[in-house]
């Protein structure tokens, strides 16, 4: 990869990293690396293995993790601190990627806090990083198909 456009595109993602709780379209984006929308979002992809949402995605779900972790705030809190208008949609995307409930891993990783105090912190950091490797949507799709049987495929001759 051409490393102006490399530049760029890390130029975007520390803004994204230092403000992860704002809003992030594709055209500020672009425009914060100077380049077209299409030329971004494909050239973010190709540069950091996740397209620039799921990037922002999974940024956000580290934050509240941390603070879930960490701190004793209430859930809506914790929502809106990191970036999410809905404490519904919170909930609902926390419990897709993780497979708990906000409330259900706090308690969790509170009942398992003194474990965490011997472990380097850049292991503990990489091990609670999300892989959203597809689509929250498309995931919940998949397991839905799972749950109702095999889905109806179209049968080729």
């Amino acid at each position: 990869m051409d490393p102006e456009i490399l530049r760029r595109l890390l130029r975007a993602k520390d803004r994204m990293d230092a403000a992860s709780n704002e809003a992030w379209p594709v055209h500020r984006l672009a425009r914060v690396s100077h380049v077209s929308e299409a030329h971004f979002a494909r050239s973010f992809k190709q540069a950091f293995g996740l397209p620039p949402h799921r990037y922002l995605l999974t940024r956000r779900l580290e934050r509240a993790k941390a603070l879930l972790r960490d701190t004793a705030l209430p859930i809506l809190d914790i929502a809106l601190q990191t970036g999410w208008n809905s404490l519904g949609t919170f909930g609902r995307v926390f419990h897709d990627v993780n497979g708990k409930s906000p409330s259900a891993w706090r308690a969790f990783e509170q009942a398992a806090r003194h474990k965490l105090a011997e472990v380097p912190h850049c292991f503990v950091s990489a091990a609670y990083r999300p892989d959203i490797t597809t689509a929250v949507s498309e995931k919940r799709r998949i397991v839905q198909a799972g749950k109702k049987g095999a889905p109806n495929k179209p049968e080729f001759s």
